[in-house]
């Protein structure tokens, strides 16, 4: 390990953190909150110690740029905002590890390492409010589409450019921030697992191969509300029975081609006891690695909503709300980081993602990417549960330390090594 580099200091910020913006319940850091921007504000101090140049992108992205030798560019990248009652570690751990890696090179090479890095915090990560994961990140691969985003609301009918306005984002420019790309020759970050995967295997760290594809719908059966008392069972056009069919379909759906499938979300409406249920829309989140396997479930399910909708006299509609296609890592960076993860003193395993990281929609804006997953305690994230070792958190600074440094060379050169 580098002498400069102090990886309990990181343990020991995330609890300062976890103090600061939690409370019984778990972390509260959702994005464009007050909460969050006491994190931001916490955050920046942090970074303000060190001889870096911070601005906030058109997006809400924060960056922290360490000028070097050479305009190319080293980006390490996390998130800050956290799901309501979340975990200690997602997202934080992949900011403040790349803080005290900045610590790091800013010692060691005099405030001018080799290559300029870069430590990014993007802007709603977890996409609570409006169901749109990822904002700041694809804002900046230019890959959001505004169109689509416009009319997202939240549960109060407040829409996503209203919500943006009110912390000073302008939503109509936020694509503007790609350009923070333009020097951009490697992406790096580190996460916890948030599954069971390495906990079962017994391995503390892994190289992540990519990200799982992720189609995700609405979808709303209309029927027609009707006496809960007078109606015959037979003569009803019950919403929310064809809906209820679709849970143990995607069960099925999934036992045939892999992957996960989630309905998370079920809303009904007139919502009263004694009305038969006029209109039930539920949410649908599909994933897998392979995308023409992930567009046969989306297929598979769309065609089983259209049966059910008829069994039941009722008719379907379905609204997307996002959209992301299966993400391949950088192959000669999955091999640095297998070495850097090995020279830490444990054995490399390569595994996929299953939850979406910004990382994909750096690598979809052609920006080498790689990942390090670090073990998480009973495989559970966005939960107050969410827990790793104290020594893996600092095993995983360390791996992430030498993947940068292996970076670099690999950064100054270009795409090859």
């Amino acid at each position: 390990m580098n002498a400069a580099l102090n990886p309990r200091r990181t343990v020991t910020e995330l609890k300062e953190l976890r103090e600061l913006t939690g409370d019984k319940n778990g972390a509260q850091r959702v994005a464009f909150t007050p909460t969050w921007a006491k994190a931001r504000a916490w955050l920046r101090r942090k970074l303000e110690e060190l001889s870096v140049e911070i601005h906030t992108d058109e997006a809400g992205n924060l960056w922290a740029t360490l000028h070097g030798e050479s305009e190319k560019a080293l980006l390490i990248g996390g998130h800050i905002d956290s799901v309501p009652n979340g975990g200690w570690l997602d997202g934080s751990l992949d900011t403040l590890a790349g803080v005290e890696i900045l610590r790091r090179m800013d010692a060691q090479y005099s405030g001018k390492p080799p290559v300029t890095v870069r430590l990014v915090d993007w802007a709603d990560e977890e996409g609570v409010r409006f169901g749109k994961s990822l904002f700041g990140s694809s804002a900046c691969s230019g890959h959001l589409e505004l169109d689509e985003a416009r009319g997202l609301k939240d549960k109060e009918g407040i829409t996503l450019p209203a919500a943006l306005e009110a912390n000073g984002i302008d939503f109509e420019k936020v694509k503007d921030c790609r350009k923070e790309l333009a020097n951009a020759a490697a992406y790096l970050e580190l996460h916890i697992e948030q599954g069971p995967v390495l906990l079962d295997l017994d391995q503390p760290l892994g190289t992540v191969l990519g990200t799982f594809g992720v189609e995700r719908h609405a979808i709303t059966f209309h029927g027609q509300a009707a006496h809960s008392g007078s109606t015959p069972m037979n003569k009803r056009k019950d919403a929310f029975l064809a809906a209820a069919k679709m849970s143990p379909e995607i069960y099925r759906i999934t036992e045939r081609n892999g992957g996960v499938c989630t309905i998370g979300s079920c809303s009904t409406g007139p919502g009263i006891v004694t009305s038969v249920i006029e209109k039930c829309r539920i949410t649908l989140d599909q994933r897998h690695l392979d995308g023409d396997v992930l567009a046969r479930m989306l297929r598979e399910a769309k065609e089983a909503s259209e049966r059910f909708a008829r069994e039941g006299d009722v008719t379907v509609s379905w609204d997307r709300i996002w959209q992301i296609e299966p993400i391949r890592f950088h192959a000669d960076l999955i091999a640095l980081s297998d070495e850097a993860i090995s020279e830490s003193g444990v054995a490399a395993h390569q595994l996929p993602s299953g939850p979406l990281h910004d990382a994909a929609e750096v690598a979809r804006a052609g920006v080498p990417t790689i990942m390090i997953f670090v073990q998480s305690l009973q495989g559970i994230s966005h939960n107050k549960m969410e827990d790793t070792k104290e020594e893996h958190l600092e095993l995983a600074v360390i791996a992430l330390d030498k993947l940068a440094e292996k970076a670099m060379p690999w950064t100054s050169v270009g795409r090859s090594r």
